[in-house]
This record gives C-alpha cells, sequence and structure tokens, in this order.
C-alpha cells in the first residue's frame, strides 16, 4: 500500500515557485490575522471610550470643566482619542475665537466646526488603519495562490513527458501539492474579507456618530458663542 503525504509533505515536496507562494501567502495571513486582533481590541477601546465619553458630556458638567480634565490627562501622558479629542479640538478653537471681540458669533461657531472636521477626519484616519492592507489579502491571495496551483500542475504535467507510463498515481502527488496553495490563498483571503467587511462597516458607525456629535455640540457652541457677543454689545 502506497504511503500517503501528509500536508507537511506537500509543502516540502513542492516546487521551489510553489513554496515561494506558500511562503507569502503564509506570511500575509499571519500579518492579516495580527491586524485584525489589533484593530478588534482599537474598535472596542474606542467604543468604550466613546460612550464614556457621551456619558460625561451629557451629565451637565460644565465644558470648561471636562477640557480642564482633558488637559490634566493629557498631561499624564494620556493621549485623548475618538470623541474627546474632536471636543477638545472644538472647544479649544472656540476659547481662542471667542476672545477676539471683533469677531461675530457666525465666524466663531465656523472655526470650531473647520477644528471639528479636522480632527474627525483624523480620527477616521485613524479607524480605517490597516484596513487597505486586509482589503488587499482578502482580494489579491485567492488569484496568488492559483497562480501556485497553475505553476505547480504545469510543473507535474512536464515530469511527465520523462516517466514511463503515465497513471494518476503518478501525476496525483505533483497536483496535490500544487492545490495546497490554492487552499492556502483561501484560508488567507476569507478571514480578511469577513473582518474588512465588518471594520468597515464600525468605521461607517463610528463616522456617523462623530458627525452628529459635532452638529450637537456646534450647536451648544452656536447658543454660548450669541450670548457672549450679546453680552459685550450690552457691556459696550
Amino acid at each position: 500500500m502506497e504511503e500517503q503525504l501528509s500536508l507537511i509533505d506537500l509543502v516540502l515536496h513542492a516546487s521551489f515557485t510553489v513554496q515561494a507562494v506558500m511562503a507569502m501567502l503564509m506570511g500575509a495571513s499571519m500579518v492579516s490575522w495580527y491586524m485584525i486582533i489589533q484593530r478588534f481590541l482599537y474598535f472596542r477601546s474606542a467604543r468604550d471610550e466613546m460612550y464614556d465619553f457621551e456619558e460625561r458630556f451629557w451629565s451637565g458638567i460644565d465644558l470648561s470643566q471636562l477640557y480642564r480634565e482633558g488637559n490634566e490627562r493629557a498631561s499624564e501622558g494620556a493621549s485623548a482619542m475618538g470623541m474627546e479629542s474632536i471636543f477638545r479640538a472644538g472647544f479649544k478653537e472656540f476659547s481662542r475665537l471667542a476672545q477676539q471681540s471683533d469677531m461675530d458669533s457666525e465666524a466663531v461657531l465656523e472655526g470650531s466646526r473647520r477644528a471639528m472636521r479636522v480632527a474627525t477626519l483624523r480620527e477616521e484616519e485613524r479607524l480605517e488603519r490597516h484596513l487597505a492592507f486586509l482589503a488587499s489579502v482578502g482580494s489579491t491571495s485567492p488569484y496568488i495562490g492559483l497562480f501556485g496551483t497553475v505553476w505547480g500542475i504545469m510543473h507535474s504535467f512536464r515530469g511527465l513527458a520523462n516517466a514511463t507510463q503515465a497513471t494518476l498515481a503518478t501525476v496525483a502527488p505533483g497536483i496535490s501539492e500544487a492545490l495546497v496553495a490554492t487552499a492556502m490563498g483561501l484560508f488567507a483571503a476569507i478571514p480578511a474579507v469577513l473582518a474588512y467587511n465588518r471594520f468597515a462597516a464600525r468605521v461607517e458607525i463610528f463616522g456617523n456618530r462623530y458627525d452628529t456629535f459635532v452638529d450637537e455640540f456646534s450647536s451648544i457652541l452656536y447658543r454660548q458663542a450669541y450670548a457672549l457677543r450679546s453680552k459685550d454689545k450690552k457691556a459696550g
């Protein structure tokens, strides 16, 4: 009875080109899994931060006090992320522009909104980090694996030219080695595609929440800017 080759034996007995394809796919799979875990932890942290900040923001706390608390954490080495980063960017610009008496409330608000838009784009870039790599792995890995399979099958059939007897048993090991490349391509692609779709949906959800917060916070700042300018006019 002929000994059946294990998966490791198929990889070790494959041609150099097929082995290079397998190594490339294995490396892409390992890196993509690292990024999947890293993104999962980051999104969970961003979600918890968003909920915590929303709870503090809508608790009725004074905005200046909330901003000072963020400064204290920043002085201790903690970096603001997500919604808090957007709030800090908008409130900092609002405080700076509000001190300029020659600017009306509309100009103060527009400056604050510009700062928050920039901060929002920065946060979305952080959320989308590594997603392009996952998309690339998901879209190209099956084709890379298919290339290894086609090359391996061509190599096996070329070997038949020198064989005295062409049987299925002669060509089967070579074809099996080649098909492993396709399997590895799918193994690398499927998790990357699923993770990319999941994370892309989460990015959209976060982006919508951030945009809603910018609109709500802008309304609060507009009322404060209008009240401040009305007070200045009465004082003048």
